[in-house]
């Protein structure tokens, strides 16, 4: 349908969209901008589930197979609190480092004969000549910003700062720290994603993060801290920051009232984001991609595939979004689950996405929940009062705000 397509960005979403549609009719003329050099790219380890990589194995098996094979597994998820630990098996999750990644995409990309053109900056005011342009360019995209108003852009920042680090440590299974400090509590997440490497993200409330001086350290400094409140974890191994930096911050989370503008349509970070404690970032962009390039392939006009498109994957958010927000909201009400005894207080960070869960006090949740799983009628229950609690708290906030 579309003869000339321009992707601003190439990262996954970017690169798998281009893959997608060359494989759909090789005579598109498709071109990536990306803005920074080749295999500059920031960022430790992605991870994603076994149901993304039978999708991909569906659209582009060579691809898929590149990425099943750079990939590392694990099985087991590990909680730490205080000087306590257990461990409990879960579905299988997989690690891959970005770098590549997106060498593994790029190179199937370019294989395929779509043009990367790196180093390549398109400007809100510079659009490319193209049937269809593709904003990929991230949270911060210049193209959606240009037209913010149009799109319905919000961003709503997150409570609790937080770090993105590596570490030379490998992690046998996804890993959950909690340390208590004269400050409070501070906790980290941590994932293979290669031979020598995981990924190590660090969050704590705001009055943490002051009261340990970590606003205030340089970063050499705030790694050294970082590294003996979590040296149960690190064995001794360091922390990492990425050059040029690794700055705290606090989560954003975007929505956008539409996705497309004549001819212009967001994918990816640039129209969604969602907590990172659920580790889905990749996943829904990728999956993005997939939803667009099939819209592209069953309509035969634009704005009937771009509207498509857009309703699918709106739809498929919703309970995603859910999710991640009721995860972040769980960390930061951390201390409201760290009293309970630590079998039950890891019980309930494998529930901290159930809307269900902020409302009830947690003993009584963790009773309700153990007898759910051997009522039908109970978790029938659960499931139904679940949503209508949420739905009913959440139009009072908005209400509250008006």
């Amino acid at each position: 349908m579309c003869v000339k397509v321009a992707c601003v960005g190439g990262g996954p979403a970017g690169l798998y969209l281009s893959i997608l549609l060359k494989r759909q009719d090789p005579s598109h003329d498709i071109t990536v901008h990306e803005r920074d050099p080749e295999g500059s790219t920031y960022g430790w380890g992605v991870t994603y589930w076994r149901g993304l990589l039978d999708q991909l194995h569906e659209r582009d098996p060579e691809s898929a197979r590149a990425l099943d094979a750079g990939s590392v597994r694990w099985c087991d998820g590990v909680d730490h609190v205080r000087d306590l630990t257990a461990r409990h098996s879960g579905d299988q999750g997989h690690g891959i480092g970005r770098h590549r990644l997106l060498e593994i995409l790029a190179a199937r990309a370019r294989a395929l004969g779509v043009r990367l053109a790196y180093e390549s900056e398109i400007g809100p005011g510079t659009l490319p000549d193209a049937d269809l342009v593709v904003a990929a360019d991230g949270v911060r995209s210049a193209l959606r910003t240009r037209h913010a108003a149009h799109f319905g852009t919000r961003l709503t920042a997150g409570r609790n700062p937080y770090v993105w680090l590596g570490t030379t440590k490998v992690f046998d299974a996804f890993t959950f720290a909690f340390v208590e400090t004269g400050h409070g509590w501070i906790w980290c997440y941590g994932y293979p994603y290669g031979p020598d490497r995981s990924t190590c993200v660090v969050e704590c409330a705001p009055g943490t993060w002051t009261g340990l001086g970590l606003d205030r350290a340089s970063e050499a400094e705030g790694r050294a801290l970082l590294e003996r409140l979590f040296a149960g974890v690190l064995d001794g191994h360091p922390l990492l920051g990425r050059p040029g930096g690794t700055p705290w911050q606090t989560f954003r989370t975007l929505i956008n009232r539409t996705w497309h503008h004549g001819n212009l349509v967001l994918l990816g970070d640039a129209a969604h984001t969602t907590h990172y404690s659920i580790g889905a970032g990749t996943t829904l962009a990728l999956e993005d991609a997939i939803a667009l390039a099939a819209a592209l392939r069953e309509h035969a006009a634009l704005p009937q595939a771009l509207a498509r498109y857009e309703k699918q994957r709106k739809a498929a958010l919703l309970p995603v979004r859910s999710a991640a927000r009721y995860s972040a909201q769980w960390y930061e009400n951390l201390p409201r689950y760290l009293r309970l005894p630590p079998e039950r207080m890891f019980a309930l960070l494998g529930q901290r996405h159930s809307p269900l869960l902020p409302h009830v006090p947690p003993q009584l949740y963790y009773r309700l929940d153990r007898a759910a799983g051997q009522l039908e009628p109970l978790r029938r229950f659960k499931r139904w009062v679940g949503p209508k609690i949420a739905r009913t708290v959440h139009a009072r906030a908005l209400a509250a705000r008006e």
